[in-house]
């Protein structure tokens, strides 16, 4: 098989490493020129890297092809690009749908869309998918955990809650910052903020049969310092405002 990525932003870059440090069997990646410094970064990493000279060299070379561009790019560049009807396209653009990105590509082409999210680099992590798609699923679950998501219109929530990334390192970089201040160095407090926060997570994935609502009353006692914690931030509405930012993710999605 013969994986192509128009598009190398952060996280094509990310599902390129998954690819070539899991057990995939590819015959050759080829990529865009597009942001050529992380081209040939991944280049230098990996074998059976092609950096391509146009976008259309990609498509040529490539049974699936991977988009990675931003939504106005792609409505700009895809129409002028030609597609054969046997080849699997995967889009990674967050505010194009499916139906107008099949137009878009005007051949009849195997489209998916797919959310992944960049510990992919790692193997790790959810990789949301529409329409569903037995390969797609089995290549992705080599490098994550894939979802297959029912209609276009649920698709849209896990593009929403994948909003959510960025707050979340932002509270991780307050919680740290918030150590370092009162005297640990910034190593010792980035490790420790990040460790607790990966075991707690990992905690909920083994035990993921479990509602959440389990491990919230679980990890507090009445009076407690985690009951002071949570409730304080309650009061503050700061988990209101977290449910408010993502419903506003969700209407620029619907756009």
């Amino acid at each position: 098989m013969k994986l192509g990525f128009i598009g190398i932003g952060n996280i094509s870059s990310d599902v390129v490493t998954g690819i070539c440090n899991s057990k995939i069997t590819f015959k050759k990646i080829t990529l865009s020129p597009r942001n050529i410094k992380k081209s040939r970064n991944l280049k230098k990493k990996f074998k059976k890297i092609y950096i391509a000279k146009s976008n259309q060299e990609v498509i040529d070379r490539s049974d699936w092809i991977f988009i990675g561009v931003l939504p106005k790019v792609g409505e700009r560049i895809l129409p002028q690009l030609k597609f054969k009807s046997n080849q699997t396209v995967i889009s990674f653009i967050s505010t194009i749908n499916y139906l107008k990105l099949k137009k878009i590509l005007k051949k009849k082409t195997n489209v998916v869309r797919a959310i992944p999210m960049p510990p992919i680099a790692l193997g790790k992590g959810p990789v949301a998918i529409f329409p569903s798609n037995k390969k797609v699923k089995s290549f992705f679950d080599k490098i994550g955990d894939t979802i297959e998501i029912k209609s276009e219109k649920l698709s849209q929530n896990f593009w929403a809650a994948s909003g959510t990334m960025a707050s979340f390192y932002e509270m991780l970089r307050i919680l740290s910052d918030w150590l370092v201040k009162k005297g640990l160095a910034r190593l010792q407090a980035q490790k420790y903020i990040t460790s607790l926060y990966s075991a707690l997570a990992q905690l909920a994935v083994v035990n993921s049969k479990k509602d959440l609502k389990h491990f919230v009353s679980e990890s507090q006692t009445p009076g407690g310092l985690n009951w002071q914690g949570v409730n304080e931030l309650r009061k503050a509405g700061y988990y209101k405002s977290l449910e408010k930012s993502i419903n506003n993710i969700l209407k620029r999605l619907k756009k």
